[in-house]
């Protein structure tokens, strides 16, 4: 099995990264494949509603940055976590420019996959940020990974983070309950439970 993880901060080895690989300790002490994609300092594009990824297979039209890496990656991936600094009571603009355009090119490829949330914050907007990220995870199909406690940890810098004791064994208790869904998921198929069929092709638009 294995977990995809998207690194929304800017700082390569800050706040988020560290709750990351605290996570990433216990998927692979449960023989779990860890990846985190790291989104780093460059630009990622907003999307531009061009539509041209209905055109594509799991694909954006613009390739400059990590969108269509991820996506790939997906494919293959039976977990994704996002992680997210707190900017403002929201994820970073850098993640949410990211996911708008992953969400709405390759959404077929996360569907049925356990998704979870991280948010890192110096005090407050955890929840919010929280609120944010797990409504992408309601409009593609994915089963939403909760915890003992909000998804998040608290900390100015990585050496805090690793303070917050709480906030570190709320993110490991997302890796054992994504770890034991995942499980269940793939035991189900094995047993020749059948992806949900689901009901599509109507899109209700109101003009007045």
């Amino acid at each position: 099995m294995k977990v995809l993880m998207v690194n929304g901060s800017p700082n390569k080895e800050g706040c988020t990264y560290t709750a990351l690989t605290e996570m990433a300790k216990v998927y692979e002490a449960q023989k779990v494949e860890v990846e985190i994609i790291q989104l780093g300092k460059t630009p990622i594009r907003d999307c531009i509603a061009c539509g041209k990824c209905r055109e594509l297979d799991n694909a954006c039209i613009f390739d400059d940055d990590q969108v269509n890496e991820f996506l790939k990656k997906a494919k293959d991936a039976d977990g994704i976590v996002f992680g997210t600094p707190v900017y403002y009571a929201h994820p970073s603009g850098r993640i949410l420019s990211f996911l708008d355009r992953a969400f709405y090119a390759g959404s077929k490829s996360l569907a049925d996959k356990p998704g979870a949330m991280i948010a890192s914050a110096r005090r407050a907007g955890t929840t919010a940020s929280m609120d944010v990220i797990n409504k992408y995870f309601t409009i593609a199909n994915m089963p939403i990974v909760s915890s003992s406690y909000w998804n998040g940890v608290h900390g100015n810098t990585p050496e805090e983070v690793r303070q917050d004791l709480e906030g570190l064994q709320t993110v490991k208790n997302v890796a054992v309950n994504m770890t034991w869904l995942m499980q269940c998921i793939s035991v189900g198929r094995q047993q020749g439970i059948k992806d949900p069929q689901r009901f599509t092709g109507n899109r209700t638009n109101f003009i007045r």
